[in-house]
């Protein structure tokens, strides 16, 4: 009997981690015609060509409006340091005016099946890491995109406040130098790394698949590179800007 579930067990861990990757646009699908990164388009371009998950970066500016853009600076104006009436009327590429978190989540609610993927900026000192991780688990509350949303950030103070308030949300590290050993210990659910921190430590993915953590590999662009991390054992999401690529390298 013990030989039976220990063989049960193999079998559904070499199930899990030879599964197909999620696709994930990064910053949404913003090299689509008529987008821009971290725009409303770009989210709407990544669910409508059937990407499991967008992914969208946010800052809080000085007078506390969360605001969807991933620099710190914009037009030579550093994001913390002014407000949000400085920046409403700046435009994207695509013409759109910087979306706000909550304008960026109304669009959300219109496609139920595009999972988000929240990047929370690193901020200039603790204070400000959670104030922002406090706002953005407030809106997505609020607007009933918790079931579906999970959290990101290279801040240990923002994964540690996240998952303080929204214990049952995901919650991946991103910076890298953490094993998943030290990743599990904090609480968090998974590991969110760029893939050279893959290839200079190729065991991390299936050792944290050993201690039931979610893989997620940034950004990964080209078709080889696509190619390769579709096939490593042990990834469950790989973010990318080449989103249309990856579903075609694994529907082939």
């Amino acid at each position: 009997m013990q030989r039976y579930f220990s063989s049960l067990l193999l079998t559904s861990f070499t199930l899990v981690c030879l599964a197909q990757p999620k696709v994930v646009a990064h910053r949404g699908y913003w090299a689509a015609e008529g987008s821009a990164q971290n725009s409303i388009a770009s989210l709407q371009k990544a669910a409508e060509i059937g990407c499991w998950g967008s992914e969208f970066d946010v800052w809080l500016t000085a007078d506390g409006v969360p605001v969807v853009f991933h620099d710190g600076t914009v037009e030579g104006i550093r994001i913390e340091d002014t407000t949000y009436a400085t920046l409403m009327n700046i435009r994207l590429k695509n013409g759109e005016f910087i979306p706000t978190l909550q304008q960026y989540l109304m669009e959300a609610q219109r496609w139920p099946d595009c999972r988000l993927i929240f990047e929370v900026k690193p901020h200039r000192n603790a204070k400000r890491d959670y104030m922002i991780s406090e706002l953005a688990v407030e809106l997505v509350n609020m607007m009933g995109l918790d079931s579906r949303t999970d959290y990101i950030s290279f801040s240990k103070n923002v994964c540690r406040r996240i998952h303080e308030l929204a214990p049952k949300a995901k919650v991946a590290y991103l910076n890298g130098e953490l094993s998943p050993r030290e990743v599990k210990e904090l609480g968090w659910t998974g590991i969110d790394y760029n893939m050279k921190v893959f290839d200079n430590h190729p065991d991390w993915a299936l050792e944290a698949k050993e201690h039931g953590l979610e893989v997620n590999v940034w950004t990964v662009d080209g078709e080889e590179a696509l190619t390769r991390f579709a096939k490593m054992p042990g990834i469950d999401i790989i973010t990318t800007n080449e989103p249309e690529e990856l579903l075609r390298i694994m529907k082939e």
